[in-house]
């Protein structure tokens, strides 16, 4: 809780300091300036009368809710009367005091449409008895007929409190929402830091599968020498993959990321044939964006390494202007960069890794890619040169 809840707390709390203070107060100068004649009689009647004011005048400190509104009402409606009989009777005229302070709790405690009525009532009621002939002892009858105006007073702290109450709930709300959309976040980024690892570690542990499968394979035909080669090569490849996860973590806490760079570093880790084209000029990426597309590279390199192993791969970046979609862009022409993967077919006597992987890295790069707005579209190709082969396709507004 900061300082600014703290102090609107305290404020809408009914036993804070001012008011105890404002209570004992009142009863102290009463009790200095009401002074009894006598024990008797009207001493004694006054006697009563004040300890019965100061009663009820405490009631003001019981918390806002405690008392039914019919109690309420009632207390109120004693303590005006015992307030009117005890300025009839005072000599000093404090006893006033009481009066006041009635017509004002009745503002703060009641609803303005009986705060009002009753803030007259008393007000007549004062008046009235200060014009009797016994009433008042010299007291004049317009201190009684203003004690009505005090409501005034408790109608505007009843709003102001209300008000701090308001602002308190909904800096409280602010602030659930506020601690929400840090969980939120949180929790996408942790789902993210998944994803980046998922991918890297799939992409380095199916091509160390491959590798040792090969390397098994060799050692059943007795070729010990290029199964010599394999093993080397499982080895780079478990060194690749942990530099690939240390740059990972790196990447996280970059401002930017050569994409072309790590795109050709990508592809010359693997043991397959691969090229890499860039068409359009090129342009520098949001760090976010050139991380989907290097997970997407990754997983579609993985896919290529268990379902084709063996096959070349290509890859291309093209930073492209899309014209072709008005409705999406009303301001004018936007800029996108569109990815794809492409691996021939697998050549004859390979073997494929089908049963190596989790199922997740396609539905992980969907995901991705709809938290920035692009698409992805995979498939086999039917035609051409690269016919049994497959293409990832990846296309990202920027």
């Amino acid at each position: 809780m900061n300082r600014t809840q703290a102090v609107t707390r305290w404020l809408t709390t009914d036993n804070n300091p001012i008011q105890v203070f404002g209570t004992v107060a009142a009863i102290t100068i009463g009790a200095l300036a009401v002074r009894p004649v006598g024990t008797s009689g009207t001493g004694l009647a006054v006697l009563c009368l004040f300890v019965l004011e100061s009663l009820l005048l405490c009631t003001r400190l019981i918390p806002e809710g405690r008392l039914p509104p019919r109690v309420q009402l009632a207390v109120l409606c004693t303590w005006a009367v015992g307030a009117a009989a005890l300025m009839s009777l005072d000599r000093s005229g404090a006893s006033a005091l009481f009066a006041y302070f009635v017509t004002g709790h009745a503002g703060y405690r009641l609803e303005a449409r009986l705060a009002l009525p009753f803030a007259a009532l008393t007000s007549v009621l004062c008046a009235t008895v200060l014009l009797m002939p016994w009433g008042g002892h010299g007291t004049s009858w317009v201190v009684g007929a203003f004690t009505g105006v005090s409501v005034l007073v408790g109608i505007s702290n009843r709003a102001h409190t209300a008000a701090l109450r308001s602002a308190r709930a909904a800096a409280e709300q602010a602030e659930l929402a506020s601690r929400a959309e840090a969980r939120a976040e949180a929790l996408a980024e942790r789902a993210r830091i998944a994803r980046d690892v998922h991918d890297v570690l799939a992409h380095s542990l199916a091509g160390v599968n491959m590798q040792l499968e090969v390397t098994d394979a060799l050692l059943e035909s007795g070729d010990v020498e290029r199964a010599r080669q394999a093993a080397q090569r499982a080895q780079s490849l478990v060194r690749s993959g942990l530099t690939e996860v240390q740059r990972t973590v790196g990447d996280l806490r970059e401002d930017a990321l050569p994409l072309v760079e790590t795109l050709r570093s990508l592809l010359a880790s693997g043991s397959h044939a691969g090229t890499l084209t860039v068409d359009g000029p090129p342009r520098e990426l949001p760090v976010r964006l050139a991380q989907v597309i290097v997970r997407c590279a990754q997983e579609a390199l993985t896919n290529a390494h268990k379902y084709a192993p063996g096959a070349p791969v290509r890859m291309r970046l093209e930073y492209a202007e899309q014209r072709e979609r008005p409705e999406q862009f009303p301001e004018g022409t936007a800029e996108e960069t569109v990815f794809e993967v492409v691996n021939s077919a697998p050549p004859e006597g390979s073997r494929p890794l089908a049963g190596a992987g989790s199922g997740m890295g396609l539905v992980g790069m969907r995901e991705r890619l709809d938290l920035v707005g692009g698409t992805v579209t995979t498939g086999p190709i039917v035609d051409g040169d690269d016919a049994g082969g497959w293409r990832v396709r990846v296309v990202i507004p920027t």
